[in-house]
């Protein structure tokens, strides 16, 4: 399984991989060309509640399509899949903590009826292609490590039972790039877009570079800034707070990889993409 090259596999193949229990990992840099998307699912009492600190914050939480009550299989982004086994690994979340870290939810969302809702919300990964095409490196892929992310002090605007502050990737770059970058991001509007700052982490709250909230550290070299993004993982940060009797995220990093493609999510009219 180590010799598979991941990159160039579909996002249905690495899907597969997940459902079968082989692939255990970040999906930073596989499927190559493939968007990728994060997870929430929740109980339909909390769904419109959730919608609306979606549509409320769409920078961190773009949604790309939300699954009917009990129907696991998202049918615009991955017609067939399961979001149940089709992701790397889960989250389970009961009164604002975490209880559980499986690589399949079919435990906790069985094929009986159920009104579990699956929330799919664009990630920054699907941009990561094209800043590789505009050779920029990608450091987390280059070292094999999942991004680092960082809770901020930037608070979300609430709704409900649904607030607390906007989760951050970062990635670094020289200047240079950076500017690149948050030209050709602009341009993915649905999957974050633009950075949402760049610099000295300590303006938006962040103490430490090298203890990141989730994910991996990774090396900043001589002559390269900080760049950060908004995260997919601004919505578990939500949910913690709303303490739900249940819900359910991806773990931070291990995404369900779709059958779009990572152009289709991109706005050319936007910033200029590569």
């Amino acid at each position: 399984m180590e010799n598979l090259n991941y990159a160039d596999m579909t996002g249905r193949a690495i899907r597969e991989l997940c459902r079968s229990g082989s692939f255990d990992r970040p999906t930073a840099g596989v499927a190559l060309g493939y968007a990728q998307v994060n997870l929430v699912v929740l109980r339909a009492e909390a769904a419109r509640e959730f919608e609306d600190f979606c549509r409320a914050n769409p920078k961190p939480c773009p949604l790309l399509e939300t699954t009917a009550p009990g129907d696991p299989e998202p049918h615009r982004l991955a017609l067939g899949s399961d979001v149940r086994t089709d992701l790397p690994r889960y989250r389970v979340l009961t009164n604002g903590e975490c209880i559980d870290r499986p690589t399949s939810i079919t435990a906790y969302w069985p094929d009986a009826p159920s009104d579990f809702v699956a929330f799919l919300i664009g990630c920054s990964f699907t941009f990561e292609t094209a800043l590789i095409k505009a050779g920029i490196p990608v450091r987390h892929i280059e070292e094999c490590r999942n991004v680092p992310m960082y809770r901020t002090n930037m608070a979300c605007t609430s709704a409900g039972r649904f607030h607390g502050p906007m989760v951050v990737s970062m990635r670094p770059m020289t200047p240079e790039h950076a500017e690149l970058a948050a030209r050709i991001t602009a341009a993915f509007p649905r999957v974050h877009g633009a950075p949402i700052h760049t610099g000295n982490p300590a303006a938006i709250g962040i103490t430490e570079l090298n203890r990141p909230d989730y994910g991996d550290a990774v090396s900043i070299r001589s002559g390269e800034i900080p760049v950060f993004w908004a995260c997919g993982v601004t919505p578990m940060e939500a949910i913690l707070r709303a303490k739900l009797d249940i819900a359910i995220t991806h773990e931070p990093g291990h995404m369900l990889v779709t059958d779009i493609s990572d152009e289709s999510l991109g706005d050319a009219t936007l910033g200029g993409a590569a």
